[in-house]
């Protein structure tokens, strides 16, 4: 089964500093339809103009990704972190009980392109936690790098919720293939580029900022039509 949201059809709103579409239901963009997937509750597509960002501001009770495409975005917490997160780097704050953060352009000259995702915790009032790690993802294109789950496996960061979060950089002809366990459900987020989808029930292209729910599905070929980066979500 897919479920595709095409990129065009985010939620979508332009603040001057900053340019941000919502795949899922947030702050003034509302849809009922679209409200997340499993525990997947938010993907927001924002570029933010040179020196420009979020001032401190409040989080409670979420699982919270960030994924740079391009630029560099200075980070600053309550939990005393201080931290520049750049391309092919997870950084992942666990908000539990509380916690506050600023974002901003790390540039004066260079605008930031980034994800930035919410996962609900499978616990709540957890104490308030941060990691961020860098993975190959470019240098060894034509693969999935698992760059978070659960238990933090092979250096991938520790998101609290029974999600396997994987990265993979595909040039131009590449392909994956990814086996899809029973009872459990996907969604593809093409963050640039433009990817073909298929599997032994459905056939589609895909092009940057499109997503699609997949359920009941065993495998997925993944092939690239262009030079371009995916984050794929195995969620329970």
């Amino acid at each position: 089964m897919f479920n595709v949201r095409k990129s065009q059809e985010r939620g979508h709103a332009d603040h001057g500093w900053l340019n941000t579409y919502h795949s899922f239901s947030f702050a003034n963009y509302y849809d009922p339809e679209y409200m997340g997937f499993r525990s997947l509750r938010v993907i927001n597509d924002d570029t933010i103009s040179p020196g420009r960002g979020f001032g401190t501001h409040g989080h409670q009770d979420m699982e919270i990704i960030t994924y740079i495409l391009s630029g560099a975005l200075q980070h600053q917490d309550s939990m005393g972190n201080t931290e520049v997160i750049r391309p092919q780097e997870v950084q992942r704050m666990s908000a539990g009980t509380g916690v506050k953060h600023s974002e901003f352009n790390a540039s004066a000259t260079e605008p930031v392109h980034l994800l930035q995702i919410w996962l609900l915790p499978d616990t709540l009032n957890l104490s308030p936690g941060y990691e961020q790690k860098s993975f190959p993802i470019q240098a060894n294109s034509g693969c999935l790098h698992l760059v978070g789950d659960r238990l933090g496996t092979d250096g991938a960061v520790t998101i609290h919720q029974n999600v396997r979060l994987y990265a993979g950089f595909l040039q131009k002809g590449e392909e994956v293939i990814y086996d899809l366990a029973p009872e459990r459900h996907v969604w593809l987020q093409v963050a640039t580029g433009e990817i073909n989808l298929q599997t032994q029930t459905n056939h589609i292209s895909l092009s940057q900022g499109d997503g699609v729910a997949i359920s009941a599905e065993s495998k997925l070929q993944l092939s690239s039509q262009s030079q371009g980066e995916i984050l794929l979500f195995d969620l329970a």
